[in-house]
């Protein structure tokens, strides 16, 4: 059965690519308040644009397990996804490296760190993300760490496919809804005893049921369940979520059981990215449009990789020369000009590298597995 299923052809999912482009924009949003805030609420809602990478996770798990096909080799597998994702990251942390370090001592409050090549190396070897001190964690260019989670993910993922794959999806359903019950029961120890060792687990550890989520929600799919839920309400519940955590945090932080939605703001977000990705799949699969399909959202998801590497190093760019800007509404310039910068330099870096190294890369590897096949 699990081969039949892994044969099968699985339809293009464009519109997931069109909204992976609003997941990099929110995190574009949030280190933009570092520099240039906006006044008002609207600061609170950007503020919480780093659950975009939480949508980066639970979406790679689908993915990978979406697009996988028999008879691939694990070692191909692991290096197609390094060629996916290290020469990108490469070039991105040479560009990050002069604005982040200095050789002078660092002035106080600033942004720069002095420059430590074994602090870098860890960024080099994409491990930086198993420290939690922040001077390693956002070592190198600071949007990479989640790149070691990432690999940690691609590193697991034969393993767990070996699980998942051969069941079909009532057990792919009940590690869907096993790994969301766990992120929550980890969050609520947390809460409960912050100081507990278990609390400071190393981030790929405990974001991993991101993207155990997205495996299994997308082996359910791919193996025959089907479940109605509207474009609008998958996607709706992302920004009712994100509203929601505002409204509470902002109006009622005491209030019983709903202070506790903010606290868990991000499993939750957790939730409705699965029901985003749920609802823009069976569109496809189904031949139904969504919105996010459009030529110019699906280039933008196809830059996304690229623009999240190096809009930080952009921003941050700016925020050395130009200093903290008062909060204003003034700084929607700032916005526009920054994001035209950040996509022109995402444009750059995914033609001249990301696109044209991952396919050299690819078709080497491709070569050396039909000459082990000749050989054999």
């Amino acid at each position: 059965m699990a081969t039949s299923t892994l044969t099968q052809p699985t339809p293009r999912l464009d519109a997931l690519t069109g909204l992976r482009w609003w997941a990099a924009f929110m995190v574009f949003l949030y280190h933009m308040m570092v520099f240039a805030p906006l006044p008002g609420p609207i600061s609170a809602v950007f503020n919480q644009g780093y659950l975009g990478v939480t949508f980066f996770f639970v979406l790679s798990g689908f993915v990978l397990t979406w697009s996988a096909r028999p008879r691939v080799p694990v070692s191909t597998f692991y290096w197609r996804r390094f060629a996916r994702i290290y020469p990108s990251h490469f070039v991105a942390l040479l560009l990050a490296i002069p604005v982040f370090y200095t050789f002078a001592a660092v002035p106080p409050d600033s942004i720069l760190k002095p420059f430590d090549p074994a602090v870098l190396s860890l960024s080099v070897l994409v491990i930086q993300g198993w420290w939690l001190a922040p001077a390693i964690l956002f070592s190198g260019n600071p949007a990479a760490w989640t790149l070691t989670c990432e690999f940690f993910f691609y590193a697991l993922h034969p393993l767990i496919s070996k699980v998942l794959v051969p069941h079909g999806r009532r057990i792919a359903l009940c590690v869907a809804v096993g790994i969301v019950l766990v992120a929550f029961t980890y969050r609520a120890l947390v809460v409960a005893s912050p100081s507990a060792w278990y609390a400071a687990l190393p981030i790929p550890v405990f974001r991993l049921p991101e993207f155990i989520l997205g495996m299994a929600l997308a082996w359910a799919i791919r193996s025959g369940w089907r479940v109605r839920i509207h474009p609008l309400v998958g996607v709706g519940s992302l920004v009712a979520v994100v509203l929601a955590i505002v409204a509470i945090a902002g109006f009622a932080p005491t209030a019983p059981v709903l202070s506790l939605v903010p606290q868990f703001g991000n499993e939750l977000f957790t939730v409705a990215c699965a029901l985003a990705i749920i609802a823009i799949t069976q569109c496809a699969v189904d031949g139904r449009r969504t919105g996010f399909e459009s030529a110019s959202q699906v280039k933008l998801g196809e830059w996304s990789f690229a623009f999240y590497l190096v809009h930080a190093t952009f921003i941050y760019l700016a925020l050395r020369i130009f200093g903290f800007q008062p909060a204003s509404w003034t700084n929607l310039g700032w916005f526009v000009a920054l994001l035209a910068v950040d996509l022109a330099a995402a444009w750059a870096l995914h033609r001249l590298i990301e696109r044209p190294f991952e396919r050299r890369m690819r078709r080497w590897k491709d070569v050396k597995d039909a000459d082990r096949r000749v050989a054999v």
